[in-house]
Order: structure tokens, then sequence, then C-alpha cells
């Protein structure tokens, strides 16, 4: 039989595995539930936020037992919860007195929960259309949607096959399928999925001592370490974006896969407005906005490394002048270091184990260098060239050096996913009864930036993962410096239990933009790695006594490249006036204004603002309609009484209304516009 588009569907394949695997998912939950069964359900406590405790029963109650004694409401619309810092499946039973907490799509555990079960929804409707071979199905990092990878063999996707996609989904989402959850050995593991050399892979690669578990929702028996919502019936809006493809692991050698993308809701209304927002993007991509305003291309010859055209030029400048400005003020040293080290450094650093594929490597006088994809470590040979002083801390090192990692050629995205960029990176060499103070700076330096950009931002501590470097003392200390600076900071944050770094407690910063769309530029992580690695020291208030710093990895812009595409799209191509590339334009009214019209495009450059003029031929409203349509600020109209009493008639970019004003004037307010954001 054919799948929908023509490519032959595996039944084989699915007729002997998915059976088999539902079987096996079956009778060890049947085990698993009789165990549950024979165990004393004892009383247990179960502390809500606001300090409420409810009683239940160990190993029988469970997370959706306690909402529906609190309310129907929320019973029926809490998607997940969180048990004593953990997130927890709503029907699995609880172990013993545990602080619960609900959440709901509103909350980012809701969120990202019910996307990565819809995810499940994908993976199942593709499996049982296509009897591909899944791989892994999250949802995104941004935060927004799914995908899920699977290998096809020939099949290439297309969005000629979403409505084939969303029919299956659309049917598993109908039966109300219930996510069910096992916890499986490493053998049963590879049993059950004995027919994808993929999964094998993935649990070959697991720790040891990892629990494994697998989640089964209708036909689909997957593994994952969850958790999931209730049931599939919750998805009440579902569909697929687009279809790509992608290599296995991120591997050009590997196995070539299809990823499908999806969003779901729990309502159309939600769906609905985000396909139009997502139309309303698509306007504004910012690779057709660079290409219309001239600012930037790239080319066949140089992939993933940006030519930047001089208007576009003059915006990076400013995004870089704004950033230095605020070094003196903030108490930062700029520095510059080398593009390419012996690869000796990388290994003390620890990127030729972790991070050498994403490297360009170069072979000079028979020995191996590297293109440094990042600041950290030269700054380390910074910091460690001489002997310090703990009178010198905190040393903040800031450094706009251009940085190379090597992207495959697939993901590379305009100005988001690039091969060469710049950014405004700082290290922040303290002692550890510093941190608080160099964080709350840094806070504020974040909160200063986009406030002027526009953005709003959400906060979220990551505190100390499973598996970390250093001592525990050493973390709770860092962690309690930062929960005090984002108290004193004063801006609601949220905590991220097990989610920092290996190397050190991190703060993330999400920021949105004006179609609503999230993204994380901004850097503020602690290191304790680095430091360690490259044996670095200060001279303690005891001299006898040497101490090792605190690293802060800091960035507020993130990579140049990356913002300046974001901001395109935030102001949808109209740049404010102190970020924009063409600030004024002198049009006049006929030849008779053209050498006013040059003295005034001149006046505007000497006071440092940029300024073009309009000395072709063609009529006044067709040279207005054109600078407003090439984004110009300020649109200044001249003829023969402008030219004799030393005036200009202004508009603004957008207003139909215009006025009259002395070239002093015009100064002076552009003077006070640009004072604004600064």
């Amino acid at each position: 039989m054919a799948a929908p588009g023509g490519h032959p569907k595996d039944e084989a394949y699915l007729g002997a595995v998915i059976p088999k695997r539902i079987q096996r998912f079956q009778a060890i939950q049947s085990q698993q539930k009789s165990h549950l069964d024979s165990l004393p359900h004892d009383p247990i406590r179960v502390t809500l936020p606001d300090g409420t405790v409810k009683e239940g029963k160990r190993w029988s109650s469970s997370p959706l037992d306690i909402a529906k004694e609190i309310s129907k409401s929320l019973a029926s619309n809490a998607l997940i919860s969180q048990v004593n810092g953990v997130l927890w499946d709503m029907k699995r039973p609880l172990e013993g007195d545990c602080e619960l907490k609900l959440f709901t799509f509103d909350s980012d555990e809701g969120r990202d929960t019910f996307w990565h079960s819809s995810a499940h929804i994908l993976g199942e409707s593709l499996e049982q259309t296509y009897g591909c071979k899944l791989c892994i199905g999250p949802c995104t990092t941004r935060g927004e949607g799914f995908y899920y990878d699977a290998f096809y063999g020939e099949l290439g996707l297309n969005d000629e096959h979403f409505k084939q996609i969303e029919a299956a989904a659309s049917k598993a989402v109908k039966e109300g399928q219930d996510f069910e959850r096992i916890e499986v050995t490493r053998d049963e593991a590879l049993e059950i999925f004995s027919d994808n050399n993929f999964k094998v892979e993935i649990i070959n690669d697991l720790p040891s001592d990892k629990t494994i578990t697998v989640y089964r929702c209708g036909p689909l028996v997957d593994l994952c370490r969850g958790p999931h919502i209730p049931n599939t019936s919750f998805v009440k809006a579902f569909a697929c974006l687009k279809a790509s493809s992608a290599y296995w692991r991120g591997n050009k050698d590997r196995e070539s896969l299809q990823r499908v993308y999806g969003i779901s809701y729990p309502d159309q209304k939600r769906l609905k407005e985000y396909l139009k927002n997502l139309e309303e993007a698509k306007k504004y991509d910012h690779r057709l906005l660079g290409t219309k305003q001239e600012l930037f291309f790239c080319h066949p010859l140089s992939p993933g490394s940006w030519f930047f055209l001089p208007h576009g030029t003059r915006i990076y400048n400013k995004l870089m002048g704004f950033i230095k400005s605020q070094y003196i003020q903030r108490g930062y040293e700029e520095v510059k270091t080398p593009n390419m080290y012996n690869m000796r450094l990388w290994e003390t650093s620890g990127h030729a184990a972790n991070y050498r594929d994403n490297m360009f490597l170069l072979n000079i006088e028979k020995q191996e260098f590297g293109l440094k994809p990042m600041n950290c470590p030269g700054h380390c040979l910074m910091f460690q060239y001489r002997v310090r002083s703990y009178r010198e801390l905190p040393i903040r090192m800031a450094d706009f050096g251009a940085l190379h990692r090597n992207e495959a050629s697939g993901a590379l995205t305009g100005l988001t996913r690039v091969r060469r960029f710049q950014q405004d990176d700082a290290h922040i060499f303290c002692r550890e009864d510093q941190i608080k103070d160099e964080v709350r700076g840094v806070l504020d330096f974040i909160d200063y930036a986009y406030k002027i950009f526009g953005f709003t931002y959400e906060l979220k501590l990551s505190t100390r993962p499973e598996q970390f470097l250093g001592e525990v003392v050493t973390w709770d200390k860092a962690e309690a410096a930062l929960t005090e600076a984002l108290n004193e900071f004063g801006k609601a944050w949220q905590i991220n239990e097990g989610d920092g770094a290996f190397y050190g407690p991190k703060i993330d910063i999400s920021v949105s933009d004006a179609l609503n769309r999230k993204f994380q530029c901004a850097t503020l992580q602690l290191d304790f790695q680095l430091p360690d690695r490259f044996k670095l020291e200060f001279s303690a208030e005891d001299e006898t006594k040497l101490e090792r710093p605190v690293m802060i990895h800091r960035a507020i812009l993130g990579s140049v490249e990356r913002m300046f595409a974001i901001l395109l799209e935030h102001y949808k191509g109209k740049w404010p006036f102190w970020l924009s590339p063409r600030q004024a334009i002198v049009c006049p009214v006929s030849a008779k204004s053209v050498d006013y019209a040059k003295q005034v495009r001149d006046r505007i450059h000497q006071a440092g603002y940029y300024a073009d003029a309009d000395i072709t031929d063609r009529k006044i409203q067709k040279k207005v309609r054109e600078a407003q349509l090439a984004q110009y600020n300020y649109i200044l109209v001249v003829g023969e009484e402008e030219a004799n009493t030393g005036q200009v008639s202004v508009r603004v970019r957008d207003i139909a209304d215009h006025s009259v004003m002395s070239i002093e004037s015009l100064l002076q307010h552009f003077a006070d516009e640009t004072a604004a954001f600064h």
C-alpha cells in the first residue's frame, strides 16, 4: 500500500513492530502496577504553594487526584505537575510527603510539556502514515512548538504531505489517548526498540545509572524521559508548519532524516492568532528587509559569513558603539585577542574534546590550530599573564573579536545562524563575595539596553544539575548570591531547578519582540570550570594564600548579527532615529533648490547624522514617496522660500503633517531624540 504522496508505506515494518511494542509495554506495565498495588498506601502530606496541606496516599494518590480536590476547573486544565522540584505526570502516583505545584498552558512548564506531548502525536501520525523510523521529537528550544525527526529512506516530505499528517493527528486527538509511563531496564528498552537502530543508539549512549522511561499513546510506544500531559484530547488545535532535512545527531556523515515542525494549542483561537502572526513575520523576514534596504548579503563563495553594505555597517557599528559607550560607565576594559590559537589551548579549555566538530581547524608548520569559536579561553590567558591581587578584582574584560563556528550548511539561517560573527562578549573575574554585586550590575545593564530596544524579557535561575563540577558548598553560595541579586533587582523571576550548566549556575534571559516571539540573546553564566582548568589564581588578602577566581560569562546583545536580525524584524524595517542608517533626506522641490538642499545635507552630516539629498528631476511627490518607502526617519522638503529663510519643511516618517523649522532647531531636535535613547 502506498502512503499519501505516492511513497510505499512499509506495512511489514508496522505490522511486525507496533503490536510487539504494545504487547511488551502492556506486560511491563501490568507487572509494575501489581508491584505498586502491593506497596503500603500510607497517608502522606501534600503541601501546595500557598501552604495548604492536602492528605493523600503513598503509591496511590496522584497530582490529578489532588487537583480534583482543589477544583474541577484546575483538574481539567492542569497539564503537568512538579513534585519536590521535579516535573511529574499528572496521573503518576506520589511516592511520599511532598511539595506540589500544578501548571496549565499559561506557564512555561505547561507549554513545554504540551508541545512535547504534541510531538508524540506528530510521531504517531508520521509512523502510522509512512512507516518511518522515528528518531527524536522534542519541543523546540525557542519554546514555540515542536518537531519530530524520522528516517524515511528516499522520501522527501513537503507541505503537500501535511493534510494527511494533520488528519492522522486529529484522529489521535479525538480518541483521547492516555499518555502512559513505564520504567524499563536497558535490556528491556533494547528489546522493545530492537527494530529501530536510532533508538538503540540512544539507549546504548545513556549513562548506566540513568532511569529509562517509555511512554505510550495509542499505537505509539516511544523512548522518552517525559513527562507528558494526561491525554491527547487536551490538544484542540494542531498544525504542521514546515518540513526540512536534518542529519542524525547533526552529523553530515550520518543518515539523512526528515524533520517536520508543528504547532499546537488548547483552542483554535490561539492557533489562528499564531498563524496570523507567522504570516506577519514572513513579511518582515530580515533577509527580505535586508535586501530591500541594501543592508547586507551573503555570497555562495563564503556561506554563513555575511557582507554588510554601507547602510548595514552603520547599524552594526551603532550597536557596537551603543554597548561600548556603556563600558566606560560600567567599569569594563575592552581588550583584543587573537583569532587563532594552537590546539593546546583548546585542549586545556576542553573545547578540543567537546567542541572540536564545530571548530575550523588549520595545519600550520605541522601544528594544529583552531579559529576561536568563543573568547573565554583567550581571556583566561590575559588574566593569567601576570600575578593578580585581590585588590584588582573584579576584572571585567570586554571583547568584540570575530568568532567562527563550523555550523552545518543546512543549519545556516540568515543572520540568526552563521559561521562568522561578533559578540559583545565579556568575562568578569571576581571573588566569591563579589558575585552578587557583579550579577546585579549585569542585570542592570541588560535592563537598560532592552528597554531602549523595546523588548520585554523574562528571567529564570537555572540551578545545579545532577552532574556538576566543583563543591556543593560553592554551588550553594553562588546560587544564594544569584538569588539575592535577582531579588534586589526587583523583577519577577522563576527558578529552573537542575537546568544549570555542569560548570556553574546561570540566569536565562528570554526576550520577546513586537511579534511576541521569544529569543535568548543575553548571557549571564557563572563558571567554576575554566578558572580551574587554567589554574587561575590571585593573591588573597592573606598574602600567603592564593585563591581561585569565579568567572562570569556575560553578553548583552549576544551575536551582533543575530541581534541585528531580531531588531530588523522587531522594528519591521522602521529603524528608530538613533539606530537608523537613513536618518534624513533632503528633497528639493526643483532644480533651483538643489544647491540649498546640498548645503542642508552637509550641515546635517557635519553634526554627525546620516543624511542624503535626492537631486533627481523627479516630481516632489515622487521623491517624498520614495523616501517613505526607503524608511528615512525625516524627509526635509526645501524650495525657494526655505532657501531664502534658512529653514526646512519637516515631514516625519508615517506622519502626513509637516512643520517648518530652522536648521538649528532641527539639529537640536535630532540631538534631543538621540539623547532620549541613551
